[in-house]
């Protein structure tokens, strides 16, 4: 067996004939050596080194020094060493698996997303894999999605992973199962009414419309999130006696849309709407989700990130531990205070994450004392820290030595998910020098809402990072030039769309 492995202990088998041959054990003894090693009780392993010791003396006059030598290194081997039979097994699996990520990558990671649709905190690990293997991932879509994570092509005929609806927190597999039966039998939903009054209110309650709506489940109808969220009541309330009609067998003059005109989008008076930042857009998905879909809180600070000044925490594994400092940029995303047991001193223990990963930081009482009021939870920092080994493992952690607030590149004005680039405002002229950008030019006497809502799908087809301007003719012959904010930037593919219809201006 040993020439198998040119001498290395790879088997739980090699380990027992080791013994065998070596101390004299028999076969029966040599399981029972090793089933000692697995379960590593001190009391049981003193007496087995004895045994082991005397062994080697007696059969084959090893010194006593050797055979403990030896017995270390079984010991070591055999608390994570495998049987034959396992190893072979595992070793099939983990080529099997590794060719079919390397071959069909999309499908692989889309299966293994699946296998964990309820565990969040892996879906955002596998997710991040995913990022790194240049996958899409495409938002929730209760148009689109499946119950689970599924393959989808895109535009350009490169493929993405479609998020699976099952994978919402709060919204339940079996409601989502109704709703994709539905959606197969009578088709597509075409607003959030419609959805609401195909389904039983009983299967699509309150707090699942809610979870769905911010997760972006709904942002094919074009309505912003804020706006849809602030009539759940409404469109319930009419979806509700929709049903009670229909249960006692009686029938509206009026169809289902009109029956449920009072949930409309122009129903809900401005000043009765709590419209959302960005952060709050971020942090539903995150919550709902596992991870960020459509921006990240620290793309507001983008250009300052990608100016090289700044090590990625995913090289904190690489960086050498010592007295020097490096310098880390990220958003902190827990931040807890303690207090030391000597002087009852406060202290932080903070995570911090950037597009890399995350990390912990200890911020001693010095620091904090001088930064704690930097310490809170999604603020974006500049951390100086020293690396060091994580005693509790092999894990590294950073030592703060300083804290400064990230200052945040020109903010767009995310409520309206678009910005100023030229125009007026407050009566006066103004400009600003876009980014090279995608431009569209549409002109208010010629183009309807349909129009931009084609726009809006095409864009949807072709995400990427190229920002996307709107030059907007107005009926009164005045020009403005308009932003879409991250969420809406686009690839290259989009300049080939055909659907663009001569809107597509110039790219520059």
């Amino acid at each position: 067996m040993s020439r198998e492995t040119y001498g290395v202990l790879i088997y739980q088998e090699q380990v027992q004939r080791a013994a065998n041959v070596l101390a004299g054990y028999s076969l029966g003894e040599a399981d029972m050596l090793r089933r000692a090693m697995g379960k590593k009780k001190p009391e049981e392993m003193a007496k087995q080194r004895a045994i082991f010791v005397e062994g080697c003396s007696r059969v084959n006059s090893i010194p006593e020094k050797q055979a403990n030598d030896i017995f270390d290194l079984l010991e070591k081997f055999a608390g994570y060493g495998f049987n034959k039979s396992h190893s072979a097994a595992y070793g099939l699996i983990s080529y099997r698996t590794a060719s079919l990520k390397a071959n069909y990558p999309v499908e692989f990671m889309a299966a293994l997303l699946s296998n964990e649709i309820n565990n969040t905190d892996k879906i955002s690990v596998f997710v991040a894999e995913c990022q790194r293997m240049g996958i899409p991932i495409l938002a929730p879509d209760v148009n689109r999605s499946s119950l689970k994570f599924a393959p989808e092509t895109i535009s350009d005929g490169g493929k993405a992973i479609r998020f699976g609806l099952a994978g919402i927190k709060n919204v339940g597999e079996a409601a989502m199962a109704a709703a994709i039966a539905e959606r197969e039998e009578k088709g597509t939903f075409s607003s959030l009414e419609d959805f609401a009054g195909r389904l039983d209110t009983k299967v699509v309650n309150r707090k699942i419309l809610e979870s769905l709506i911010k997760a972006g489940a709904f942002d094919w109808t074009g309505e912003r999130r804020d706006t849809l969220f602030s009539r759940v009541d409404q469109v319930i309330a009419g979806s509700s006696a929709a049903h009670r009609d229909r249960a006692s067998g009686q029938r509206s003059l009026f169809d289902m849309d009109e029956l449920m005109a009072v949930a409309a989008p122009s129903s809900v008076a401005p000043e009765n709407q709590v419209v959302w930042s960005v952060e709050e857009y971020l942090q539903n998905e995150k919550e709902l989700l596992g991870f960020y879909v459509t921006g990240h809180p620290l793309d507001k600070y983008k250009s300052a990130l990608e100016k090289g000044k700044f090590k990625n925490i995913a090289e904190i594994d690489t960086l050498k531990p010592g007295a020097t400092p490096y310098k880390f940029a990220g958003l902190i995303s827990d931040a807890q205070v303690k207090y030391t047991r000597r002087d009852g001193k406060p202290f932080a223990v903070v995570l911090i994450e950037d597009y890399s990963g995350q990390a912990e930081i200890m911020i001693w009482s010095d620091t904090y004392a001088k930064k704690g009021s930097l310490i809170q939870k999604s603020h974006a920092v500049v951390l100086v820290a020293k690396i060091e080994a994580d005693q509790r493992g092999e894990n590294r952690k950073l030592n703060a030595q300083d804290l400064l607030p990230l200052q945040a590149d020109e903010q767009p004005i995310y409520g309206s998910g678009l910005r100023l680039i030229s125009g007026f405002r407050g009566g006066k002229a103004m400009e600003v020098v876009p980014e090279p950008a995608v431009v569209l030019e549409l002109d208010c006497s010629r183009d309807q809402i349909e129009d931009l809502m084609t726009i809006r799908e095409v864009v949807r087809r072709h995400p990427g990072r190229r920002p996307l301007h709107l030059r907007l003719r107005t009926k009164t012959g005045e020009e403005v030039i308009l932003a879409a904010d991250d969420r809406f930037s686009v690839a290259d593919s989009f300049l080939e769309d055909s659907s663009l219809n001569g809107w597509l201006e110039s790219s520059h």
